[in-house]
């Protein structure tokens, strides 16, 4: 079992910037895949980024391509998404989430563990 716990929501206007935690516990490998996604009220929730744990490779969705980034601290079991320029459409509630898979990262479906969600209001 993977627990994750994500951390760093809240309230921003629009250009300003959150970073955004995920801190991973328990069985954690360096095979696992570290995805965000997030979710807006009536929605379907969306990838965001990902970032292989072994490599560093990272891939984004073009939505927040220059705007995102994601990283990683090892030592520390935790993944970060630095949010910046944001704006009101990138309001939704932020969720992590870990899988083995090594394709279809973009599909919530293949991540085996996720977090509790963290809510980024982002204001006109």
């Amino acid at each position: 079992q993977v627990q994750l716990v994500e951390s760093g929501g809240g309230l921003v206007q629009a250009g300003g910037s959150l970073r955004l935690s995920c801190a991973a516990s328990g069985r954690t490998s360096s095979s696992y895949a570290m995805g965000w996604f997030r979710q807006a009220p009536g929605k379907e929730r969306e990838f965001v980024a990902v970032i292989r744990w072994s490599g560093g490779h990272t891939d984004y969705a073009d939505s927040v391509k220059g705007r995102f980034t994601i990283s990683r601290d090892s030592a520390k079991n935790t993944v970060y998404l630095q949010m910046d320029s944001l704006k009101p459409e990138d309001t939704a509630g932020y969720y992590c989430a870990a899988t083995m898979a090594r394709i279809s990262l973009f599909s919530p479906q293949v991540y085996d563990y996720w977090g509790q969600g963290t809510e980024v209001t982002v204001s006109s």
